[in-house]
């Protein structure tokens, strides 16, 4: 039997065939089916029991796990960002433009085409609820990606999980609660509203990244059990996951619908808590090498499990690496739809491996390669990099390759390049032909849009700015939600580079912070042609609340976790064309100590 014909009577055995009904002439669903994507963050491989952990429990994980495919090699990026874009377009994210976390550049390109776009095409409801991370406003924005509906929030990490300040479809919203619960909550009326179907729900939640925040609890239970402050927290975090989980499962089942939803389960990275010997943990990880932002096994291998009952074998473990980039074309496969991209993918669809014996693969499926590479802190080079086969890893951390066998020695402890020269050779010059490759678009951030709409106030956030020599990011490195400091002189600057997308009149404002005795700034906007000015003659320095008034409702573990409000700071109104420009603020007098303390640049088109 050829290949391709046995690949064919796989997948009819796998999807049904009939396309011109729900129903079939039994009353048997045969429509295509809803999915239910579920993506959690910085939950390493580690991070739930029936990957060894005895410390977590997470009865809901390993129950979907053993009522489907159980995936034991799966990879993904070493960072959030750039593994979202990658699972959403079946293409790896230096390609995509999303090859970071900050500083724009974990923004995915335009002429990417999302899952969302693929389902919503094919008359799927398509709804996100969670943490984005793919880019915030006018087309980047997941509303403009695909997706009808959206709950949660477009920058890469949030500041407080209770009570959280996020957004619906653009408009300011309120996670009441828990900010995993309240997205669950959506997620779940979401589904409720399309339950006859078909629909597409994702749901990428933001926990268990830091802030360490968890309802108390989940927090006393672990450490009741010995864990540490934050590793409490991080498993109550899970753990309030798995729950959740529960949740959305067993309204599958309350409405009938659970043999008809495709239920994909992963996280987006390794652990990001420290390994033993660096602070406190350690996490466990199941002795695997390397955590979050690393390119070891630890870094990238992640859980991943996918149910469909009565067409996905129950208990089914695939030996098989496979990865994110294969999310897209195996549900363009499941789901009977056609791909509306005209990019190539690099990812392949597992729809083999899913329908094959526990006994083992295809015999026609190849030994592959997937690819992982890390940007430093913005900064795009060749490495770190690693390649993964079945049975090796290549690695390079920046300083030289190394070479081990993941079968015999998965805590990568021994380097085996000169017992395996040939194979080190080759995979060394596939990494560099791959990396040159998948850049060769380039790899800088777009300009920021502005005028998608009279109603979109764009926030241009300082960490996406370029700052001259003098000035400062205060997190030094220029995370979400930072803030622009070191203002001293009148020669530094803060810039920002734009696409403006309609002509137009704008209004510019600027969210500071100013102590009362660095009052008097006259602050200076030059965009295009025009210059306007403003004095900042009203301090604003909000003080940080007292710990036990941030701390009433829940446990967190680096300090009390306050979002500082900012204030508006109004310049004249400025014409601008269609375009591309760069907005430059400077201060021209500093009568005090500092400028101000500067958080983002609002930007509206005005009716």
């Amino acid at each position: 039997m050829t290949h391709k014909i046995r690949f064919a009577l796989l997948a009819a055995l796998l999807v049904p065939l009939s396309v011109g009904t729900d129903v079939d002439a039994q009353g048997a669903y045969v429509g295509k089916p809803n999915v239910l994507l579920i993506l959690t963050d910085d939950q390493g491989w580690g991070d739930l029991r029936s990957n060894g952990n005895t410390e977590l429990d997470t009865p809901t994980m390993d129950q979907l796990a053993s009522e489907g495919a159980r995936f034991q090699h799966f990879y993904v990026s070493p960072m959030c960002g750039p593994t979202r874009a990658s699972l959403l377009t079946g293409r790896y994210d230096l390609r995509t433009g999303a090859s970071w976390v900050s500083h724009g550049l974990e923004t995915m390109r335009l002429n990417e085409t999302t899952l969302a776009d693929a389902f919503q095409r094919d008359g799927y409801a398509t709804g996100a609820f969670g943490k984005w991370h793919n880019g915030a406003n006018g087309p980047y924005h997941p509303n403009q990606r695909g997706f009808d509906e959206f709950f949660g929030f477009c920058r890469g990490a949030w500041q407080n999980y209770f009570d959280a300040r996020i957004e619906k479809n653009g408009e300011p919203a309120l996670a009441k609660g828990y900010i995993t619960d309240a997205l669950t909550d959506q997620a779940i009326a979401f589904m409720e509203e399309h339950r006859n179907g078909p629909f597409f729900c994702y749901v990428p939640f933001n926990a268990p990244h830091h802030p360490f925040q968890v309802p108390p609890h989940y927090h006393t239970k672990y450490t009741a059990r010995g864990c540490s402050d934050e590793l409490a927290a991080v498993y109550g975090m899970v753990e309030n996951i798995d729950d959740n989980l529960r949740r959305m499962l067993n309204k599958l089942d309350e409405w009938n619908i659970s043999g008809r939803t495709i239920v994909i389960f992963l996280s987006d990275n390794g652990p990001s808590m420290p390994r033993p010997g660096e602070g406190e943990g350690p996490r466990y990880n199941g002795g695997l090498r390397g955590r979050k932002a690393e390119i070891d096994e630890g870094s990238v291998r992640v859980p991943c499990f996918i149910r469909w009952p009565e067409h996905i074998q129950a208990g089914l473990k695939i030996r098989e690496i496979a990865a994110h980039i294969d999310v897209y074309p195996t549900l363009l496969q499941l789901c009977r739809l056609s791909n509306p991209g005209t990019l190539p993918l690099d990812g392949k669809s597992l729809v083999p491996l899913l329908s094959s014996p526990t006994d083992g693969p295809p015999s026609a499926w190849p030994d592959r390669r997937i690819f992982t590479h890390q940007n430093v802190f913005g900064d795009n080079r060749l490495f770190p990099g690693s390649v993964r086969t079945q049975d090796f890893r290549l690695t390079n951390r920046g300083q030289g390759y190394e070479l081990y066998d993941m079968s015999a020695d998965p805590g990568q402890e021994k380097n085996v390049a000169k017992k395996h020269p040939g194979l080190f050779q080759d995979l060394c010059r596939e990494y560099e032909a791959w990396y040159r490759d998948v850049t060769s678009t380039g790899v800088d951030a777009p300009a920021l849009p502005i005028g998608f709409s009279t109603t979109e106030v764009v926030a241009l956030q300082a960490e996406d700015s370029k700052l001259s020599n003098g000035l400062e990011f205060t997190k030094k490195i220029g995370w979400a939600h930072d803030t622009v400091t070191n203002w001293m002189s009148t020669e530094e600057s803060v810039a920002w580079d734009l696409d403006v997308l309609h002509s137009g009149s704008y209004e510019i404002t600027l969210m500071y912070a100013c102590a009362p005795s660095d009052t008097g700034a006259r602050i200076e906007l030059e965009i295009g042609d025009q210059q306007v000015s403003s004095r900042l003659e009203k301090a604003h320095d909000p003080q940080p609340p007292t710990p036990r008034e941030a701390n009433h409702k829940r446990v967190e573990t680096q300090g009390p976790v306050w979002v500082r409000r900012h204030a508006p700071l109004s310049f004249p109104t400025v014409t601008l064309r269609k375009g591309t420009t760069r907005l430059i603020v400077r201060a021209t007098e500093i009568p005090g100590k500092q400028a101000l303390t500067l958080k983002e640049a609002r930007v509206r088109l005005l009716p």
